[in-house]
């Protein structure tokens, strides 16, 4: 899968960029302000990175393996603030929520599913602080580079485990992530539009490791959950 959004990112981003013949330029002043302001619209695809316990082992006795399926779209929405200390860097702070979900099938060493599918709902307050590295303007268009650091905190974090639904998982509230992108700045003649795909990952493990009463096989089997977004965002600045 990254490999595949790289390769789209390389052939799509020089391909827009050489297409465009002379023209001319949109003048405007907020790449020449200090700090400027916008908002932002998106949307994401939500996954997890899933390690499991050995199989056979004390934790895994019946070899379960776990993985998300049927990714759902979710929506995001943040705040630009944009700070520019020199030409060719911004350093940008996006405060925000996003909504989305995440389905985890468990399947046993047959590859029969097993039990119930887990429906885990995230609502997030979102932190991310990022440095985005800016090309040549080429007309009216740039392209960039981004990345930096994420706090989240998943307001739909259980701290119980709720007996009228069969969901026998429960998330941290707080994760911290890594985020990598590529984008393109557009100059039009009254507003900058940008579109950016970026990749976050997390970097610590958001599963509570306290299994349901009564259904333990789903929490214990588990090592580790990490977790993934991929975001297509459009900013208005």
């Amino acid at each position: 899968m990254h490999k595949k959004i790289t390769i789209f990112l390389f052939l799509f981003i020089p391909a827009l960029l050489t297409a465009q013949k002379a023209k001319p330029k949109n003048d405007s002043n907020y790449d020449e302000r200090l700090l400027h302001f916008g908002f932002s619209m998106g949307m994401n695809a939500m996954d997890f990175k899933v390690s499991m316990n050995q199989p056979g082992g004390p934790l895994n006795p019946d070899g379960l393996k776990a993985e998300v399926v049927s990714l759902k779209p979710g929506i995001n929405i943040q705040i630009v603030t944009d700070f520019r200390p020199s030409i060719y860097l911004d350093l940008r702070f996006l405060p925000g929520v996003s909504f989305g979900q995440r389905n985890i099938n468990f399947y046993d060493s047959e590859g029969v599913m097993w039990g119930e599918s887990q429906v885990l709902e995230s609502s997030f307050l979102e932190f991310p602080l990022l440095l985005k590295a800016k090309g040549m303007r080429l007309n009216n268009s740039r392209p960039y580079l981004i990345g930096g650091v994420n706090f989240r905190y998943d307001l739909a974090g259980k701290k119980e485990y709720d007996e009228e639904r069969p969901v026998y998982l429960r998330l941290k509230r707080a994760d911290f992530n890594y985020e990598v992108g590529a984008g393109i700045d557009f100059y039009l003649p009254y507003f900058k539009l940008t579109i950016e795909a970026k990749m976050s990952n997390g970097l610590r493990d958001v599963l509570v490791h306290e299994p349901a009463p009564g259904y333990p096989e789903y929490t214990n089997s588990i090592s580790s959950l990490r977790s993934q977004m991929w975001v297509l965002s459009f900013h208005f600045e």
